[in-house]
Order: C-alpha cells, then structure tokens, then sequence
C-alpha cells in the first residue's frame, strides 16, 4: 500500500493547525490528522484510477 509523501503529510499538518487557531503542543494530533486524510484520498485516487483501467499512482517519484 502506498504512503502519501512526509511533505506533503507535514503541509497538510500544518494547514490544518493553523485553521484550528495555532493551538500549542497538538502538533502530533495534527501531523496524524494529516496522514489519515491523505492516506484516504491517496487510496480513492488509487480506486479510482484502478476502475477506469489506469495503473495505481506511485506516490514514490521525487
């Protein structure tokens, strides 16, 4: 199963703290909050190419 990329989590994360109002010492919530939604759509983008007959994404490439 692929992984969504560390920068892509940590932005995310960040997105999402900043939105809650910066709040302190939930940056682990956040950064886990991050993942788990990427995660999901990295899985639906996957599905969804799979159905259509295209190859899963590689989430991999730099």
């Amino acid at each position: 199963m692929a992984s969504p990329k560390e920068m892509d989590v940590v932005r995310r994360a960040y997105e999402l703290w900043q939105r809650a109002g910066e709040p302190p010492d939930k940056d682990q919530e956040f950064y886990h909050q991050a993942k788990k939604q990427l995660q999901e759509a990295l899985e639906k983008e996957n599905q969804d190419r799979t159905s259509t007959g295209y190859p899963p994404a590689d989430t991999n490439e730099v």
